[in-house]
């Protein structure tokens, strides 16, 4: 019997047809995540006017509708290493979609909310999984680069219900967007039959037949057997405990700290940019679909900066790339406020997004390849979750700066703030007790009895 493993196999893999397979479940799953994140400040406008809110009422809903978010995070995304990431992805998808679309039935703001949040749980859910997956069966050399492509689907989903919003709000209402959420519902048989199960879950259950022929698939020359030694015994080994105590364990605990501040201070820029982009740009004298292309050049910075960003971190590592990103963040929110040229809001507000979805889309491969596998979606769960306090805080917060008499565009300001407390945090992770590159040299290993031959 020879012993394999699993990781290095997929590490060590070339990107083919079941690597695209998951990532485009991946992208597709996040696409609709970033669709739906997205509506409430695209239909926020109109919204106000049907359901006659205040702006502190409006940033109200915002964070209610994120505190589902950090639930579902914390419960859903935690669950799936007990679970199965699958069943995680496929309860998201259904609670997102199926809530959405109620939403958009909501005949008020009381039941808007309701139904809001219940959909904020398969939000939440979703990220952590996601980034889980895609990088637990990317190929070593390319992993930053293939999951931030993957999370670039999330701004593309954005980027779609802002163009959706500027041609068809105005005649068929917000609600309409509400609607399409329905959409991955009707997809979820496919998923279910198609998208694979985690190898960690197949083989904390000693189902060798279905980790043998997802790695098959991944390198269809190793010819791996149901029969072989998977690591079952170190791997479960590894597995006791109480994952969200791991986190703290064998000097980790400065570092997921640093994350947990990380993440926060990065939500809170991303979704506060996200519900009220529109309104400052509304409120600063733009008509509704002038303030919806900021929305729509906000996506397309935040795939550019998500891109070049993956293909720097292979090259010069997570560390140098990120905190370059939070410095650039925190010069040009300061730039946006006191700037009134057309072109170069547009050029500062693709370079706002760049530097919080993107860099955002970078943290989460780097989190998720600091802890062992085992504990990886539980400690991208937790980390995601306390995150989505800032996520939560931020509609809030930028709801009562408007109110004040503050000029709209110098709210910009406040998300300088946190681009400098990202770039302090990260200097505070220690890498050294991270399971980065922890892969021996060969991909499996023999008993001393038996001969070296497949």
């Amino acid at each position: 019997m020879r012993i394999v493993q699993a990781s290095q196999v997929v590490a060590e893999s070339k990107f083919n047809k079941f690597h695209l397979l998951v990532f485009l479940w991946c992208f597709f799953a996040i696409a609709f995540d970033g669709f739906d994140i997205a509506l409430y400040g695209i239909g926020l406008p109109l919204m106000m006017e049907e359901y006659q809110l205040t702006l502190v009422e409006a940033g109200a809903i915002g964070s209610y509708t994120l505190v589902g978010m950090m639930l579902g995070s914390f419960l859903l995304g935690s669950l799936s290493d007990i679970i199965g990431r699958k069943k995680i992805l496929a309860i998201c998808m259904f609670l997102f979609s199926v809530f959405s679309l109620l939403a958009g039935l909501a005949p008020n703001a009381t039941i808007f909310t309701i139904m809001r949040f219940i959909a904020a749980l398969g939000m939440g859910g979703l990220m952590p999984a996601v980034i889980a997956v895609m990088t637990e069966y990317s190929p070593k050399k390319n992993r930053a680069m293939i999951v931030a492509a993957m999370y670039c689907g999330y701004s593309i989903g954005a980027i779609i219900a802002s163009l959706t919003g500027m041609l068809l709000m105005e005649s068929l209402g917000w609600r309409f967007l509400y609607w399409l959420g329905i959409i991955p519902l009707i997809t979820l048989p496919l998923f279910l039959k198609q998208f694979p199960e985690s190898l960690s879950y197949y083989i904390l259950r000693n189902q060798g037949e279905k980790v043998s022929s997802i790695l098959n698939k991944i390198d269809p020359r190793g010819n791996y057997q149901a029969t072989d030694d998977y690591e079952y015994v170190s791997l479960k080994e590894r597995a006791k405990g109480f994952p969200a105590k791991k986190l703290f364990l064998n000097n980790r605990a400065v570092s997921t700290f640093a994350f947990w501040t990380m993440v926060f201070s990065c939500l809170l820029m991303i979704y506060g940019l996200n519900t009220w982009l529109p309104k400052i740009m509304q409120n600063s004298g733009y008509g509704i679909t002038s303030s919806l292309s900021f929305i729509l050049v906000l996506g397309i910075g935040q795939i550019v900066g998500s891109l070049l960003g993956g293909y720097l971190v292979d090259r010069v590592g997570h560390r140098k790339v990120l905190l370059f990103m939070y410095l650039i963040g925190a010069i040009c929110f300061v730039s946006l406020s006191v700037t009134s040229n057309i072109l170069l809001l547009y050029v500062l507000i693709a370079l706002g997004g760049a530097c919080t979805g993107g860099t955002q889309n970078l943290i989460n491969p780097y989190i998720s390849e600091f802890y062992p596998q085992e504990i990886r979606t539980t400690g991208l769960s937790l980390t995601v979750g306390v995150g989505r306090i800032g996520a939560i805080l931020a509609p809030l917060i930028i709801g009562l700066l408007l109110a004040t008499n503050l000029e709209p565009q110098h709210a910009f300001m406040a998300f300088a703030v946190p681009s400098i407390i990202g770039g302090i945090a990260l200097l505070i992770v220690q890498e050294k007790y991270g399971s980065f590159d922890r892969i021996v040299k060969t991909a499996y290993s023999y008993p001393k009895t038996e001969k070296k031959s497949v």
